[in-house]
């Protein structure tokens, strides 16, 4: 598919839903890439990637960045408190903040070195065991708690269950942003991020259906 036939097709999104022109933010789920698939999408001038573990942001993005200004980086995946450290000295954007604790680790380390990425809150929407995220009651609890830690939340994020359909996730997501006052809505994927563009998705997140099939080793 590629890059230019998403963007196309989050554009007429945008416009079918009548949201402003650029007012989805597509990040390009770059985990277990080839650095090959991801320099040639960063030669077309995109320059806001996804990562979900730590470890591998830290062995990619240093180089990308030493070669290609403006590159925004977001963490999307289970972020553990060991991992905080780096994940705010590489990222611009952390999607996954997901307990007191590791807010409270966010929080001391911003105090510590003067700055904070942007904040997303993960709802485990679907309630699924398996999954991180807050639950959708505790959430208004723990977004005051974020801000009284003086973290910068700028929205919500969630992955709907796979067996169920996700419109009814996102509208769920968008209701409670609304409720705390919240503009950011980071959600969609590659099989649906125009559903989640019709229900006020700020950010979506395509990684296959830019990149190509991943191989896991």
């Amino acid at each position: 598919m590629g890059l230019a036939e998403i963007k196309e097709r989050i554009r007429q999104a945008e416009i079918e839903n009548g949201r402003d022109a650029g007012s989805v933010t597509l990040i390009a789920v770059s985990k277990v890439q080839p650095n090959e698939r991801v320099e040639s999408v960063l030669n077309q001038g995109h320059r806001v990637f996804g990562e979900n573990r730590v470890q591998e942001a830290a062995g990619k993005w240093p180089d990308f960045r030493s070669r290609f200004e403006g590159i925004e980086l977001h963490i999307i995946g289970p972020l553990q408190t060991n991992k905080v450290r780096q994940a705010m000295q590489l990222a611009e954007v952390i999607h996954s903040v997901d307990r007191p604790k590791l807010a409270e680790a966010i929080a001391r380390i911003a105090q510590e070195i003067g700055s904070c990425p942007d904040l997303f809150v993960q709802v485990n929407t679907g309630l699924e065991e398996q999954k991180a995220g807050i639950a959708p009651r505790d959430v208004d609890g723990f977004v005051k708690e974020c801000r009284a830690l003086d973290l910068p939340v700028r929205g919500l994020m969630c992955i709907p269950p796979v067996d169920e359909e996700a419109s009814m996730h996102f509208a769920l997501l968008a209701k409670m942003a609304e409720r705390n006052g919240l503009d950011g809505l980071s959600m969609g994927m590659s099989d649906d991020f125009e559903k989640a563009i019709s229900f006020g998705a700020t950010h979506v997140r395509v990684g296959s259906a830019i990149f190509g099939a991943r191989t896991y080793s």
